[in-house]
């Protein structure tokens, strides 16, 4: 299925948040998610579905200042 993740638009047959996590190297990583729009806790990950044409925001914390 098509969607955009942090702004490009890419394809995956992941089905849920958790899924497209892990395929993206984000397993165990301490990230930040969305789905359009809306911030998806690491407990609700597994659960929150991916539909055609979500927008998902994956932000990863930066060292430095």
């Amino acid at each position: 299925m098509r969607i955009t993740i942090n702004g490009e638009v890419t394809q995956t047959r992941a089905r849920t948040l958790e899924e497209l996590c892990a395929a993206l190297g984000h397993g165990l990583d301490k990230i930040a998610t969305a789905r359009n729009g809306d911030f998806v806790p690491v407990t609700q990950r597994a659960s929150t579905l991916i539909s055609e044409n979500d927008s998902i925001e994956i932000v990863a914390p930066r060292q430095g200042g």
